[in-house]
């Protein structure tokens, strides 16, 4: 082992004759946020990063949360260098927490510049400051143009989540003359106090503590040779040799009441609801960040937004954006551009959310349906979900993402408690009030447009031909209507070319399945036909029927909603099928084949085989005579009844 040339010890800060901030007054600082203490950490530790990242570096931010245990193998460095001149207990608990088992969460970035700059607040430097903005000050503004903080509060949530108030900052940066520096110092917030000093003098306390290098007058980081040897003492994980970053090591991590898997899944699913536009690749391919959630070497993988619903709705909506579909808001009194808002809306299947994913959307008020609106400034991290008006029905929902202009950057900031968790006008006066309170009706009257509460058709609706369909069901997007014009691929069988049977020999309709969008179930049950079965009569040759394999249900496939009809062809013999859609709009009974008006038509999708490949054609040649489960998929007409009839009839091969 080398020899430490600095012992670590504790420094205990005194007021000093011209007074300080107690360590009670900079962890108000947060207020009382409505968020809890885990989702607040992850957005402002998420916020810091991105607002440090190092432009000079190639490739993603990224941003880690694990959750663990000292190692046995560490435990005794621990106790031995971080009781080193602590205070007794009574003023910060932690020589009696070292003496158990030590519970840590490290948050840690790279890719990012670490805290550099001068370590003393007095030292005037050009440049970042970022070391004495986390450590010494508070409450100083940003200094990161466009950047997701404000306040310079962020830090104040790693103090309130340690139970003992106490972290361990260990960061790689680059120093003045440009060589990079790993420094390491120890922070702790507790109360104010008073105690006798080594002359017996009573002393008043602000209840801030350093851990580091107490050689000098006041404490400073161990840097260097010091701060890597120490680190590697305590098990800290290390920089490689070209790194920079920053570990905050958080000591007894209070995870609301969460056994620590349970709060790992949590992190992960909060860290994709906050973060997830810093997960969506931009216009060259390049990734803004990376994120990762272990806890006891175990990984808990983060939702990909594109693809875990309802996340891929806002995803949808901020691809908007950068497409004529996403609108210019505005204010016009006084006329100032505010932003551009994109905005979705699709049936979507009922959430049934895992324990981890529901805390999270209950955290951000969305509980069954999507009815929101994702805010946000240029920094494209997630203010908060703006609730809207609810669609009435229960299986449609929409989604939405407002970002500020960079011009407004500010304007949106100011409008921002220290937690960055909501828009306030009240706080702000003038034209920047306006501007904020218009943006919110701005937003209203967009989704009365979207929700066309008149009944009316949106303008811009497409028909999609059915034979453009792709296994990604592209005619789900957009409100497409109508089933369009198709394209037959034909069967693919090893009789021959197939042609069908004159209509007179269809075999008579099919139940009808009915199924509304706001209801999410039959409407009006089924009907089996009770034609006799083919093989009570060996004389007649077997008719095609279809028998129906379950009531109609909802699900989801790849993201989008849809109705799904499963049946099977009894009859052993090549078959055609097709599907006769029908809407009837609620409380009137009637079934209509054409729409009504104001009313989207259903749309087939396609027949998924039994081996799950989808077949986007309009109708379909099957073999029948087994027991095989074939499944008509239809885009369902939203605020209606759909009713779905599969026909079959008999192909003859030649």
């Amino acid at each position: 082992m080398t020899a430490l040339h600095t012992e670590p010890r504790w420094y205990s800060h005194p007021y000093p004759p011209e007074g300080a901030s107690a360590a009670e007054g900079i962890l108000n600082q947060l207020g009382r946020p409505e968020l809890d203490l885990l989702t607040v950490l992850v957005r402002e530790a998420a916020q810091n990063s991105w607002d440090a990242r190092d432009r000079q570096q190639n490739g993603p931010v990224r941003f880690g949360i694990d959750l663990g245990y000292v190692s046995p193998a560490y435990a005794e460095a621990w106790r031995r260098l971080l009781s080193n001149g602590a205070p007794s207990n009574e003023h910060l608990p932690l020589r009696r927490t070292l003496r158990s088992g030590i519970r840590i969460m490290t948050v840690s970035d790279r890719g990012t510049n670490g805290l550099g700059g001068p370590t003393r607040a007095h030292q005037i430097a050009g440049g970042r400051q970022d070391f004495i903005a986390f450590v010494r000050n508070v409450g100083e503004p940003r200094d990161t143009a466009l950047g997701g903080g404000t306040y310079g509060f962020g830090k104040a949530v790693f103090y309130l989540l340690s139970g003992l108030g106490t972290v361990l900052v260990h960061t790689r940066c680059r120093n003045e003359t440009g060589e990079l520096e790993t420094r390491l110092i120890g922070c702790a917030l507790g109360q104010s106090y008073r105690a006798a000093d080594a002359a017996g003098n009573e002393t008043r306390y602000t209840g801030r503590h350093w851990w580091g290098d107490a050689s000098g007058e006041v404490i400073d980081p161990l840097i260097g040779a010091d701060a890597e040897e120490t680190a590697r003492i305590l098990g800290l994980v290390p920089f490689s040799a070209q790194e920079t970053g920053t570990s905050i090591v958080i000591l007894d991590p209070q995870l609301d009441g969460l056994e620590p898997k349970e709060a790992a899944a949590y992190l992960a699913e909060t860290v994709a609801w906050h973060l997830w536009p810093k997960m969506l690749e931009r216009a060259d391919g390049s990734l803004p960040m990376e994120f990762s959630v272990t806890c006891e070497g175990r990984d808990f993988p983060v939702p990909d937004p594109r693809t875990t619903s309802p996340l891929n709705l806002f995803v949808d909506a901020y691809q908007q954006l950068a497409t004529d579909d996403g609108r210019i808001i505005s204010c016009q009194k006084p006329i100032k551009r505010l932003g551009r808002l994109g905005l979705v809306k699709r049936p979507v299947v009922p959430l049934t959310p895992s324990p981890a994913a529901r805390r999270a959307m209950e955290m951000v008020q969305i509980e069954r349906s999507v009815h929101h609106v994702a805010l946000m400034r240029p920094a494209e991290l997630v203010v908060t979900y703006w609730p809207g008006r609810e669609t009435g029905a229960e299986l449609l929902s929409y989604a939405g993402v407002f970002r500020a202009d960079e011009e407004m950057d500010a304007t949106y900031a100011e409008a921002e408690p220290p937690t960055h968790d909501a828009w306030n006008h009240q706080r702000l006066e003038g034209h920047d009030r306006t501007f904020v309170r218009t943006t919110f009706t701005r937003l209203k009257e967009a989704v009365d447009e979207l929700l066309q509460l008149s009944g009316g058709a949106r303008q811009g609706s497409a028909n999609v031909a059915l034979g453009a369909a792709s296994v990604r069901f592209s005619p789900l997007v957009g409100g497409a209507q109508g089933t369009g014009g198709a394209t037959d691929y034909g069967p693919p069988s090893s009789t021959g070319r197939a042609t069908a049977a004159p209509d007179d020999d269809e075999e008579p309709s099919a139940p009808r399945h009915s199924t509304r969008t706001g209801v999410g179930r039959n409407g009006r049950g089924q009907r089996f036909s009770t034609l006799p079965h083919e093989a009570d009569d060996a004389t007649r040759a077997p008719r095609p029927r279809v028998k129906y394999a379950g009531e109609t249900t909802y699900e989801e496939r790849f993201g989008h909603a849809v109705l799904v009809q499963a049946f099977t062809l009894p009859a052993p013999l090549l078959q055609r099928v097709r599907a006769e859609l029908a809407v009837a709009l609620p409380g009137t009974g009637n079934r209509e084949t054409d729409p009504p008006a104001g009313a989207a038509m259903p749309g087939l999708v396609g027949w998924e085989d039994p081996t799950g490949t989808l077949h986007a054609s309009p109708t379909f040649v099957i073999e029948g005579g087994d027991d095989a489960v074939w499944r008509a998929i239809v885009r369902p007409a939203p605020d209606t009844i759909t009713e779905i009839t599969v026909k079959t009839q008999a192909v003859n091969a030649s």
